[in-house]
């Protein structure tokens, strides 16, 4: 396991849990949590979280850029142009090139709005950003982004924030099959255990926010979520015995006394 490494836009991580940094009471709770979770990799809304006004709280005091990969993210963009700006100003401010787009179809379920995703995806990769898609679990979609130049596949589990876990489990696994970019899922996760799944279906990693943010005890969760993640990768590696609607005895046969 300790050469099992998570390889994103040819960079590699230890971690396949990937944190966001909205929704905790404070930064101080944020910090805490995710050097519990373990990950290496946490997501920031460029357009909610404070990463320039020196006169407030800097997400940079908390957690070091230097030690986890932030990944910028477009959480609350609703069109193509308001994700380019997003982007294009978070490369101006840090230089990051490696990035989460997430363009919105609606502010009531919070689906991605595909078309624009797809656009911006194009746009971005011409670009030379290294990009990380939110997406709807449709295989054919998620191999169109492929082509597009995406260098992570991320299909939500449920709706953003919902805790409904993985409800489309076929599609995923679908996706898995054709293709070999990096494969997260991507909101909706409500458990340690909805993320166990997602890594025995295959997938290189999930990313979870609201379900540790907004659990009564965040840092407990955080701790389970980083085991669940590792005991899923473990499973999906070990290969599962088949699926059988027959009893089959678990002592031999022969040599009955």
């Amino acid at each position: 396991m300790n050469k099992d490494k998570l390889v994103v836009a040819k960079k590699n991580f230890n971690s396949r849990l990937i944190v966001g940094t909205g929704k905790y009471q404070n930064m101080s709770e944020c910090a805490k949590a995710i050097k519990i979770s373990g990950a290496e990799i946490v997501t920031v809304a460029v357009r909610r979280v404070n990463i320039t006004n020196k006169k407030k709280p800097l997400l940079m005091d908390y957690i070091d850029p230097k030690k986890i990969t932030y990944l910028p993210n477009t959480a609350g963009c609703f069109n193509s142009t308001e994700a380019l700006r997003t982007l294009r100003l978070a490369r101006e401010i840090g230089g990051w090139k490696l990035v989460k787009l997430e363009v919105l179809g609606d502010k009531k379920n919070l689906f991605p709005e595909m078309i624009e995703t797809l656009k911006s995806t194009e746009i971005l990769a011409k670009e030379g950003f290294k990009v990380m898609v939110y997406c709807n679990d449709d295989p054919l979609m998620a191999k169109r982004l492929e082509n597009a130049g995406a260098c992570a596949i991320m299909p939500l589990a449920a709706p953003i924030g919902s805790g409904l876990g993985i409800q489309n489990k076929i599609n995923i696994r679908i996706i898995r099959h054709q293709t070999k970019l990096p494969l997260i899922i991507d909101a909706g996760l409500g458990q340690a255990s909805d993320a166990t799944i997602a890594m025995e279906l295959g997938c290189d990693g999930v990313l979870v926010n609201t379900a540790i943010a907004k659990a009564k005890k965040p840092f407990d969760m955080a701790l389970a979520f980083k085991k669940a993640v590792i005991a899923g990768r473990l499973s999906y590696l070990s290969g599962r015995i088949e699926k059988t609607l027959d009893g089959r005895p678990s002592s031999p046969n022969k040599g009955i006394i």
